[in-house]
Formats: C-alpha cells, structure tokens, sequence
C-alpha cells in the first residue's frame, strides 16, 4: 500500500469514531432524562443473568428454529470480527495480511472458518428476510412496523448479507492473485467457500482482479464502520445494549409491584406503625407526581430498556390482551417510549421547550384504552429475550392516572373505594368478611 490508502484509511476510521462517539453520548444524555434507579444489588446474580441471556441466548431458544438461525449470525458477528482487526492492522500499517505468516496454516484454517460462518450468515438472513416479506409471521407484520421499523429490519439483513459477499469476493480475487504470483498476495492453500467462486472471476485481468480485490476489502471496512454507526439509529442497538439490560434488569420476583415510599410512609404514619421524624432528622423528599404521565416521570433503566428493545415482538405474541384483540402491544408501548425521548432529547437539543412542547407520552404516544388492557400477569416480561420490562412503565402510567387525574374506569374506582374504606375490593363492612363461613358452620351443624 502507498502512503494515500493509510490516509484514507485513518480518514475513515477517525470519522467513524468520531460519529459514533456522538451519537453514544447523545443515546447517553437522552436515557439520563429519566429518574436516577439504583440496580448495582445481588452483582454476582447480575452477572450471572447477563451471562446466561445476553451471551448464552437463553431465552431465545424457546423457539428453536429462528433460535439457531440467530445463534449462526451471533456467533458469527463475533468470530468473524477477529478478522477485521487484521483489517484494521493493514490498513494503518500498509501491510496485507499480517497474520498469515505467523499464523501459517492454521491461518487458513481460521479463514475456512471464517468463510463458513460468513455462509451460515447468508443463509439465516435470507431465511429471515423471507420470514418478514413473503410468508409474513403475524408478529412481524403488525401495524407498529409500516415504515422505518420494516425498512430498517430489511435493510439490517441486506448489508450483513453484502458484508459477507465482500469478504467472499475479497478471499477469492486474492487468491486468484496469488497464484498468479502478484506481489504481496499470499497463497493460502485453499479456502472452500471463495474457491468454489474463483471462476465467476478467472477470465479477468490482473488489473481487474487487483481492483475488485481492493473494492471488496474497502466495501466491507467501510460497510464494518458504518454499520457500527448505523446501529446506534436502528433497532439493532441491541447487539450492544442488551448485556447492560440484563445486568440491570429487575430481579424482583415477577409480579412484586413496587410501592412509592411516600405513600408507603404516609400510610405506616396514619396506621400508628411509623412515627414522624423528628427535628433532627431530614424528611423524606416528597414526590413531585405520582406514577408517569412522560419519560422524566420514568427512569433511566426504563429508557434504557426502551432504546434496547429488538423490536421483535415476542412480548406482543403472548400477550394475553393483544392475543383476544385488545390494542394494547407491549413492544408499541416501548417504541413508544424510545420515539418521546429521541423526540424530547432532539427538542433540547435544538434550543427547544423540551418537555414543554404540549405533548406527553401518556395521551399522545400511548392512550388510556392501551394501559387499561394489560393484565399485569409479566407474560411480556417473560418473552423479552434480553429481559425488557414493558409492564413497569405501564404501571406507571396507571397509576399517574388513577393518583393524579382520578382517570380511571368507575368500575375500577370503586374497587379502589372499597379496598380504601373495607380493605377488601367488595362492598362490605370487614367485620361481615367471615359470615360466609358462619353460615358454612351452622349447616354443618
């Protein structure tokens, strides 16, 4: 290589960083809008959970089909980009593949791997692609996916599908070169995959070969970083947020709703099982609103579960209100909340109101008759393969509603009613709770 490719090369590679370190620092910024949550308990289950879902995929394989198909990609995602740091090398140092003299012949043997992987890519992304376009899986064709959530799923498997014919095309026209004799081209000994296409190329010039071997190596440095820097806008995020997810994800048991601590306090207060604090001692904060009415009422776990979410659907599939027609959809409802923080975040960004815009995410995002359907029974919690926990902002909504605007359905407040005055959800004096049983014992007698 001259002196003008490593320039480029730096060129490219610095422009890269520096885009994707603004773009992580925005993601940053906009997730820190929600309200501070400590999860840094039980650390050694935390890892232990990011290990077994994040890495493993253990969720996943509830189907097992697209489970393996997905296995194929991520396995290969991450052996495969062993192979861009010799890129890397090469193009900062000028030197074509710097490994395969050291490595001898196991070097071939890593790229035979390589090309297979490469492969097994091509094949699960046809396959996926033929899932979302032509036999159209339900779950993949739903409404919340017209537009940009559809096009960005296609486009994601079209460049990893061009990614993997670069390095195919780049393997065989090397090699080509290389038994030629060309300088700097090193003949490996035979690669199966790029072997087999040598031919749609063995007519060419060496010109020819020399510049479809450089075009493809470019096109897939270039398509690695732009494709890092893609993600960051897309759905596909996940490939980085979700072992973060996991390892702050609840490991409360499911179904534990948390109690605010004011009200809790206010409560023991008036039940004589707390006493107030004395002069001495600080207050408590009191709450500035009870449950969320937009993303700052949030916090920044629930934000960050909504920028990590794949957007799969597997949390909608089994919810129990979506299955009988219902319009609640838990991945809506954390779509939802990505687009009002990307929306919120790009207001402050500009000089704008922010939250201030006459907008909230309860109202205008996601309406009462979505939040009123849930059941609370974690069907979703439990279908999310990287642990998103789309009942938690849905209960924070509910509540904002029944604590804040007293919106709830008269149905529901009058059990709120009963529970307040009879603890119990019917209307009757907790004196008259064990009648029934009375009336049991005088039959029996």
């Amino acid at each position: 290589m001259s002196s003008l490719p490593q320039i480029l090369f730096l060129l490219v590679l610095g422009g890269a960083g520096y885009l994707l370190y603004r773009r992580v620092s925005y993601l940053r910024q906009t997730m820190m809008l929600g309200k501070p949550a400590s999860r840094t308990d039980n650390p050694k289950e935390r890892w232990k959970s990011m290990a077994l879902v994040a890495f493993g995929q253990k969720k996943m394989f509830k189907r097992l089909g697209p489970a393996l198909l997905h296995l194929v990609i991520y396995i290969s995602f991450v052996v495969i980009n062993l192979e861009v740091l010799e890129f890397m090398i090469d193009g900062l140092a000028g030197t074509h593949r710097i490994f395969a003299p050291v490595l001898a012949g196991f070097y071939t043997t890593a790229m035979n791997i390589f090309e297979i992987l490469a492969l097994g890519v091509l094949v699960s992304c046809l396959f996926f692609l033929v899932r979302r376009n032509i036999t159209k899986v339900p779950r993949l064709s739903s409404a919340e996916l017209k537009g940009w959530p559809k096009l960005d799923a296609n486009l994601i498997l079209w460049i990893e599908i061009l990614l993997m014919l670069a390095i195919l095309t780049m393997n065989a026209t090397d090699q080509l070169l290389a038994y030629r004799g060309v300088e700097k081209y090193i003949p490996l000994g035979g690669l199966w995959i790029s072997g087999s296409l040598q031919w749609l190329f063995d007519g060419m010039s060496n010109a020819s070969l020399l510049f479809w071997e450089r075009f493809a190596w470019w096109f897939h440095i270039i398509g690695i970083l732009g494709f890092a820097v893609y993600v960051t806008y897309s759905k596909h995020l996940h490939i980085f947020l979700a072992f973060p997810n996991t390892w702050y994800a609840n490991l409360e048991p499911k179904g534990k709703m948390p109690n605010m601590d004011v009200v809790t306090r206010e409560v023991q207060l008036m039940l004589g099982l707390q006493t107030a604090p004395s002069a001495n001692e600080t207050a408590p904060a009191e709450v500035g609103r009870f449950g969320a009415k937009d993303i700052n009422d949030l916090s920044w776990v629930n934000l960050m579960n909504a920028f990590s979410c794949t957007e799969c659907g597997r949390c909608t599939a089994e919810c129990p209100a979506n299955i009988t027609g219902k319009k609640l959809s838990p991945r809506k409802i954390m779509m939802d909340t990505r687009d009002r923080a990307e929306e919120v975040s790009q207001n402050i960004k500009a000089g704008k109101k922010g939250l201030d815009d006459g907008k909230s995410l309860l109202g205008n995002y996601i309406s009462q008759e979505e939040i009123n359907a849930c059941t609370s029974c974690n069907a979703c919690v439990e279908a999310c393969p990287i642990n998103i926990d789309p009942l938690s902002i849905i209960l924070e909504m509910r509540r904002y509603t029944a604590m804040e605007e007293s919106g709830s359905p008269a149905q529901w407040n009058a059990m709120f009613q009963n529970v307040e005055t009879s603890f119990a959800p019917w209307k009757f004096a907790p004196s008259d709770r064990f009648n029934w049983a009375s009336e049991i014992n005088k039959e029996a007698k």
